[in-house]
């Protein structure tokens, strides 16, 4: 098992490093399949408690936003959120007998936990696609560095929390979500995040202190993102949302917290400039 989710990562890392530093349409593909196959994920799960979203309806919306965000039209998400609300609504009331309002409300819901959050990956790697920047680590967009920022907060973050809580851990932080979290490993992983995204800044030549306040950012986020997703699967009663990457669980199992700390950093850079 852990010799299986050890190859698993290895592998995910290159392709991650390849996909991201590449960029153009190879990007914007692989964001757009795990989307669509976290949004599987996410049916699924759900059906196991007998509410059954309208798939067809919230993958096109997803594509929708996918494509909002790959043009960069932010603005038209807005339009794309109560457009696709709307044709699921009117779905509720033409197919009232069996698709009812909690069906409805989920597949909203889902559209916009999944494919609102999914495309906010899209935004923050081609935010500044033309700008090449000289780092440390070679020449990198300065999309593909912001999306690093997330990844690497993310990944510090989890990483420090798991070593943290299991060392020192023993006040419970979410104990009918989320047993193994406490809120020693939680401090953990915030300071993992800040040090982590901060020698990420350093080597991309961003300001230091706008790092940190982006490491703080995602080491508070990322987790949150962890427990709505463990509240998911609770709910449902499941332990992964899926088995597509062996030993680590499906494509939100893995996505969970970078899928609310990218948005994080996203708005963040819309604030300021850490240039």
């Amino acid at each position: 098992m852990l010799t299986q989710r050890i190859v698993t990562a290895v592998v995910g890392i290159i392709a991650a490093v390849f996909i991201v530093n590449y960029g153009g349409w190879v990007f914007a593909a692989a964001a757009l399949a795990l989307t669509l196959l976290a949004w599987r994920e996410f049916t699924a799960m759900l059906f196991l408690r007998e509410i059954e979203l309208s798939f067809r309806l919230g993958a096109s919306g997803i594509v929708l936003l996918w494509g909002t965000a790959w043009l960069g039209n932010p603005h038209e998400t807005v339009a794309v959120v109560l457009l696709v609300s709307f044709v699921i609504l009117a779905k509720m009331v033409l197919a009232h007998a069996t698709f009812t309002l909690r069906d409805a409300t989920c597949t909203i819901a889902g559209v916009i936990y999944v494919g609102l959050a999914f495309a906010h990956l899209v935004l923050l790697r081609y935010t500044d696609q033309s700008l090449v920047l000289a780092t440390s680590l070679g020449p990198l967009s300065a999309g593909a560095a912001y999306l690093w920022l997330a990844f690497v907060g993310t990944w510090s973050a989890d990483t420090f929390a798991f070593f943290v809580g299991r060392k020192f851990g023993k006040h419970k932080l979410a104990p009918a979500v989320s047993p193994g979290k406490t809120w020693e490993g939680t401090f953990g992983g915030v300071a993992g995040s800040i040090i982590g995204v901060t020698a990420m800044g350093a080597a991309c030549q961003f300001s230091l202190g706008h790092s940190a306040a982006i490491g703080l950012l995602v080491g508070v986020v990322a987790p949150f993102g962890d427990l709505v997703e463990s509240s998911i699967k609770r709910y449902c009663g499941v332990k992964d949302s899926g088995r597509l990457l062996p030993g680590h669980g499906g494509v939100l199992d893995r996505f969970d917290s970078v899928m609310f700390a990218a948005p994080a950093v996203y708005y963040y850079l819309q604030l300021f400039s850490i240039r």
